[in-house]
């Protein structure tokens, strides 16, 4: 292994990871300073959780070599992440006049799963 793919590993697998961390900590600290009801925090998880798997497994797919942990997340990303997101979006339509968390909790849910069923899609027709 040389020293370009270890890089290349450790910033898939370790810097954006971490990054993507520390921005839901600095979206629920925002969260919490302007004593939101009801803030969406485990529906914001989730979110960060769904589209950060998301970025790694294209990532890995681009950059890095394919895993059975890489196959793990996109077996979640194509079957579980649809119906957490879908749940997420139900969720927060009617409150998302709440907040701007409330709102892009509701959008970032409602757009993942219209996400999913046209790359699947789209991938059969280049095929």
């Amino acid at each position: 292994m040389t020293i370009i793919e270890t890089i290349t590993g450790i910033i898939i697998n370790l810097i954006i990871p971490m990054a993507g961390l520390l921005t839901y900590i600095g979206i629920i600290r925002k969260i919490k300073k302007e004593r939101i009801n009801n803030p969406p925090i485990i529906d914001l998880f989730l979110i960060f959780a769904t589209y950060g798997g998301f970025l790694l497994v294209i990532l890995t797919d681009l950059f890095w070599e394919w895993s059975a942990m890489a196959s793990l997340g996109a077996f979640y990303l194509f079957i579980g992440g649809p119906i957490v997101m879908g749940i997420i979006a139900y969720r927060n339509y009617k409150i998302r006049h709440i907040s701007q968390h409330h709102k892009w909790s509701y959008l970032c849910g409602l757009i993942y799963c219209i996400m999913i069923p046209i790359i699947v899609l789209a991938t059969n027709l280049i095929k």
